[in-house]
This record gives structure tokens, C-alpha cells and sequence, in this order.
């Protein structure tokens, strides 16, 4: 398949899989498979990928709040349904190859980062987050979760090796929670409440309360410059990915595209004026 292939217009009034809907300067992106606990098929997949993208162009959207249909999954992976009705004895039909080294990744550009979409990215888990999940939530910006919300990764358990998804998480938390999450498959769930204290997630709220979350978090970030946030956004994302020393060396060029002059005067007239925001103590 090529990429011309795997892309969909981005006319969301058209998606099967997911809703996308924009208020003001955020936009919503909703997974919508709740029958299959929104497993990701090629659709979805596709229709995911497309949003991304478009999005790098929508300067209105300043921020992006992704979730999921209904209150039992955010996303439990791949479809398995679809996706391994096409395996054949070498799994080619799945990966794209008979060769044991050459395997495609089944969701290399589901995630923001992959579609190089440098918007902050909220995640809300309100229900169960397992497998092919994970390329969704390692590449989100910052991740809220329902008090209901487990997270876990069933490969090892059903004979597939786990290496995308902990390899994204790798970042994310410890090494230790990493290789038991990958490790101990479907017979351990890991509760919201320790995804929070691990560092996965950020903020562990009732599930009645998950969206009005993402939201107030969405529109705090929106409100402030876009260039200073998105700046910032590519240098912590750099340092994770590039570590300490080679970040330092790419700073300066992060900080002189993301600096605007405008803003910068916005934001000293602000705190010349001795108006302050009042915070909200988490």
C-alpha cells in the first residue's frame, strides 16, 4: 500500500470511524467504533492520519482534545477482527512481508508526532487503553484519565511480540513499569491511579468530569500565543527524543522560530499592567 494509498481527504462530515469537531480554537477528535471498544481498523487509521495532517494547516485550531465514544474503552488497539482475518502462515497480509526483519508497522503514522503535528495534543482515557492504543497516548502532549481507566498491553499474551508501542512508552515512564506492562500481557491491568503516580497520565478525574477536563485544559492552552506553545512543544519533544546535549545544540533555532515579536510585546504589556491569572491548584 503507499501513502497515497493510506491518505484520506480531510472531510470529516465524510469519516466512518471518528468525529471531528471544531469549537473556536480547539478541536475534538473522537474515536467512534464503540461496538468493536474503538479499536483502530486501516479506516480509522486512515481517517486519524488525515486529521492530523490537515490540522497542521488549521491555524484557528490551537489545540486538540482527543477521545473516545461511549464509557468502556478509549481504544482497544487494532482490530483484530479485521486486521488478523488477513493473516496468512507468515503474517504477511498484517505486516506487509514474509521477512522476520522487514515487518511494516501497523500504526507507524497513527500517531500526532508521526504526522508531524506540532498542535498540543490532550489525551482523555475513559475506559480501557490497551496494545495499538498506546501509539495514540506515548504521542500525545499531555494525558487525563477517568478513575475508571486501565491501561495494559495484551501482545505477549496472545504470541505477538510487544515492540512499537512499549518502545514509545520508553520515554514515558519508568523502565520498569514499561517492561511490566509489556511483559505480564492481559493478566494485569494497570488502574488510573497508578498510571498517574507511574507518570503516564497527569490527572485522574471522575469519568463524569473527564471531558470538561480535557476542555478546560484545551482552552488554557489555546489562549496563549501559539508560536511560544508550539516552540516549546518542539523543544521538549527534542529533548526527549534527541537527549540533553544534541537538544541544547537545536535550541536556539527552536527558540528564533518560535519567538514572536508580537506576542512577546502582548505578553510584557500584560505583566506591566499587574494583571496576574488567578491558577488552579492541582
Amino acid at each position: 500500500m503507499t501513502a497515497a494509498d493510506r491518505t484520506v481527504a480531510f472531510e470529516p462530515e465524510r469519516f466512518e470511524t471518528i468525529r471531528v469537531d471544531v469549537a473556536g480554537r480547539v478541536c475534538r477528535v473522537t474515536l467512534d467504533r464503540p461496538e468493536v471498544l474503538n479499536a483502530f481498523n486501516d479506516r480509522m487509521r486512515q481517517e486519524v492520519r488525515s486529521t492530523w495532517r490537515a490540522l497542521r494547516g488549521i491555524d484557528e485550531v490551537r489545540a486538540v482534545v482527543l477521545t473516545a465514544t461511549g464509557d468502556r474503552a478509549f481504544c482497544a488497539g487494532i482490530d483484530r477482527a479485521e486486521g488478523f482475518s488477513a493473516l496468512e502462515g507468515d503474517g504477511s497480509k498484517l505486516y506487509g512481508t514474509s521477512n522476520h526483519y522487514m515487518h511494516d508497522d501497523p500504526g507507524d503514522d497513527l500517531g500526532p508526532k508521526a504526522c508531524d503535528l506540532w498542535k498540543p495534543v490532550i489525551a482523555a482515557i475513559n475506559g480501557i487503553c490497551c496494545g495499538g492504543a498506546f501509539y495514540l497516548v506515548a504521542e500525545s502532549d499531555i494525558v487525563i484519565a477517568a478513575d475508571c481507566a486501565t491501561f495494559f498491553d495484551p501482545h505477549v499474551t496472545y504470541g505477538l511480540a510487544a515492540v512499537y508501542e512499549p518502545m514509545k512508552l520508553v520515554p514515558r515512564m519508568p523502565l520498569g513499569e514499561v517492561l511490566r506492562l509489556a511483559l505480564v500481557g492481559s493478566h494485569e491491568r494497570m488502574t488510573a491511579a497508578t498510571a498517574q503516580r507511574v507518570g503516564l497520565v497527569s490527572e485522574v478525574v471522575p469519568l463524569a468530569e473527564l471531558q470538561s477536563a480535557a476542555d478546560r485544559l484545551a482552552e488554557i492552552i489555546s489562549s496563549q500565543p501559539p508560536t511560544a506553545v508550539q516552540g516549546t512543544l518542539r523543544a521538549i519533544w527534542a529533548a526527549s527524543d534527541m537527549g540533553r546535549r544534541d537538544a541544547l545544540a537545536v535550541a536556539p533555532s527552536i527558540l528564533a522560530a518560535g519567538t514572536s515579536v508580537a506576542a512577546m510585546a502582548e505578553g510584557q504589556a500584560l505583566f506591566a499592567d499587574g494583571e496576574r491569572v488567578e491558577p488552579r491548584l492541582r
